[in-house]
């Protein structure tokens, strides 16, 4: 175990080479109490506990998906880009296009809670203005 004696030495300064040798070493020093302590280990033991810290794992990405339908309004598709996902008029006409050739098209790439958040927002403000776009996610 190790054993330092703070109120000895708190206003001296403190050579932290010398230090960390007293501090690891195995009882040699007067300063440092190797004794048994009633803890079960001897005085040629040292006990060192090291902290771990847990590995955190990257969140699972997922893609907004806009589906095309022959009846929502290139222009709402357009309003729905430029709000949401704060795409510039340009980029939202490309996206609004790729949607209308292809079928489907991608608005972003978000974690799972914000891409759920913008397909609800999606749906619930097409369905307030009385349009049949559908939007999904799906995982990258």
């Amino acid at each position: 175990m190790l054993y330092i004696d703070w109120m000895n030495y708190r206003d001296e300064k403190i050579d932290f080479e010398n230090a960390m040798h007293w501090v690891l070493s195995d009882g040699d020093d007067e300063r440092f109490d190797g004794g048994d302590n009633g803890d079960g280990f001897g005085e040629d033991e040292t006990n060192i506990l090291l902290k771990t810290r847990p590995k955190t794992k990257k969140p699972d990405l997922y893609k907004v998906l806009l589906l095309n339908d022959d009846y929502t309004p290139m222009e709402f598709v357009i309003h729905i880009l430029e709000r949401f996902f704060s795409k510039n008029k340009q980029e939202a006409t490309d996206i609004m296009m790729h949607v209308h050739r292809r079928g489907v098209g991608i608005c972003g790439i978000f974690t799972f809670e914000i891409a759920e958040t913008k397909v609800v927002q999606i749906m619930d403000f097409a369905r307030a203005n009385e349009q049949p776009l559908q939007c999904i996610m799906e995982k990258e």
